[in-house]
């Protein structure tokens, strides 16, 4: 039997494969204990982090400079939905050490549902490429509001700097400097106490939902909600996850899901999975938050609505807030888009990879995931040359944005089935809990899709 073979011999049937003979699934005393849950904490703090990419900065910032403190309540309900989500992403990489673009061919056996999958998934990586354009461009301008230089030459180094690293890289250096580029988001913390938000006002507005039904209103609610529930992130979660599993070393380069470890230690590996993701997911929505308030607090306090993108929030907030609060807004976007690029490109390529049955994962050389990596390659420097276009990277944005909200549902329908299926999940599908918020996640954005395309 071939390797391949013998991997979809276990992700069809996880509640009977045996350990290998050649796993070291000894347990020992790194292990356990806080240091152990401390060193988990990576995939699920990246994505959430890199959901607070330049694009999304923008939409909150909008959302607060528009609305004031009015939509502040989605953060609260972003989360548990948030949370869910990429707990069941990440669980269904745990319970197989699969991808989910595996996971949909061993699912899915007709070539037309594959297909339909792989159509999402093209569309996917072309928004993804619109996204990092947009992005690239959002870190060039935040240079520029540092001083730094042009915008084109930031975009277009920061652009090559991200190709190169994610190509010529190891999959430990990559993971290192990610976890040094979220770090860039607890900036905006301290925008909050330079914007010396009204406490009453902020606690109505996080306690006391607010609806308006005009078409600015839902446009913007629409946007928080595409904007923090995105497809691509889906797959990036459960894709690093599956780099994560790799990573240990218990089996070489091979990711050994849960089933086939000792129960204690399956066990501890799963409750520190999902202590990352609900950090991860609790880290972005904390700074969803924090760019609410502060462009509240201060751009809607002084009549400012009228904002494109993240650098138009740094730049209004200096006259109102101060030039520490311009600078640090800018540094925070700078170090998320940094982080998004990378991610974007990721997502999608690992998916599609996956479907396909090619390998994938920055864990993998060019030479042994060629497939992979062209398609990483392709998002970022195509991303790269949009920058020295005259796109507005605002439209690409909308656009992106759009594609994401009508792609996100069916992405969502997609891992719920994947995940409920006990064939594939064994032990590890879904519970109660998770199927309540994962439906209604994916009946939220359904929701959303169908008013975007109205208002379209």
């Amino acid at each position: 039997m071939t390797d391949d073979q013998q991997a979809q011999t276990l992700v069809d049937r996880p509640g009977t494969a045996e350990p290998t003979s050649d796993v070291d699934l000894t347990p020992s005393t790194e292990s356990r204990g806080w240091r152990y849950y401390l060193r988990a904490i990576g995939p699920g703090l990246i994505t959430g982090a890199s959901d607070d990419d330049p694009s999304g900065v923008a939409t909150y910032s909008q959302a607060g400079a528009t609305t004031g403190f009015s939509l502040l309540w989605t953060s609260l309900v972003t989360f548990p939905l948030m949370t869910a989500v990429q707990e069941i992403c990440d669980r269904t990489a745990l319970a197989t050490g699969k991808s989910l673009g595996e996971l949909v061919t061993a699912r899915f056996r007709g070539r037309t549902a594959r297909a339909a999958v792989g159509v999402l998934l093209v569309a996917l990586i072309a928004a993804n490429a619109l996204n990092i354009a947009a992005d690239l461009v959002a870190v060039g301008s935040g240079m520029t509001l540092l001083h730094a230089g042009p915008t084109w030459l930031w975009a277009l180094l920061a652009g090559t700097a991200v190709t190169a690293l994610v190509i010529l890289g190891s999959f430990d250096r990559i993971a290192r400097i990610f976890k040094l580029l979220c770090l860039a988001l607890l900036v905006y913390f301290a925008v909050v106490v330079l914007s010396r938000p009204p406490a009453g006002r902020l606690l109505h507005g996080l306690l006391v939902p607010h609806v308006e039904f005009t078409s600015d209103y839902l446009t913007l609610l629409v946007a928080v909600l595409g904007t923090t529930i995105s497809p691509y992130l889906f797959f990036w979660q459960s894709a690093h996850r599956v780099e994560d599993l790799r990573a240990e070393p218990i089996h070489g380069r091979d990711a050994v899901p849960l089933h086939e470890r000792p129960s204690g230690q399956a066990r501890r590996k799963l409750r520190a999975s999902r202590l990352d993701v609900l950090s991860g997911m609790l880290f972005s929505n904390l700074v969803m938050f924090s760019i609410i308030v502060a462009t509240a607090s201060t751009l809607h306090a002084h009549g400012n609505h009228n904002l494109n993108s993240a650098a138009d929030a740094a730049k209004a907030l200096e006259p109102v807030a101060g030039h520490w609060a311009g600078t640090l807004f800018a540094l925070g976007f700078v170090g998320s888009g940094m982080l998004a690029v990378p991610v974007l490109a990721g997502s999608g390529a690992a998916g599609l990879a996956g479907l396909l049955g090619k390998k994938f994962g920055f864990s993998r050389s060019p030479r042994q995931a060629p497939v992979f990596y062209g398609l990483v390659a392709a998002g970022t420097i195509g991303g790269t040359a949009l920058t020295l276009t005259h796109v507005d990277p605002v439209q690409l944005l909308v656009i992106s944005a759009f594609i994401n909200g009508v792609a996100a549902a069916p992405f969502l329908a997609l891992v719920m089935v994947i995940s409920g299926n006990r064939t594939l999940m064994g032990d590890h599908a879904n519970g109660r809990l998770a199927t309540v918020l994962g439906w209604l996640t994916t009946a939220l954005m359904t929701v959303a899709a169908v008013v975007s395309l109205v208002m379209l």
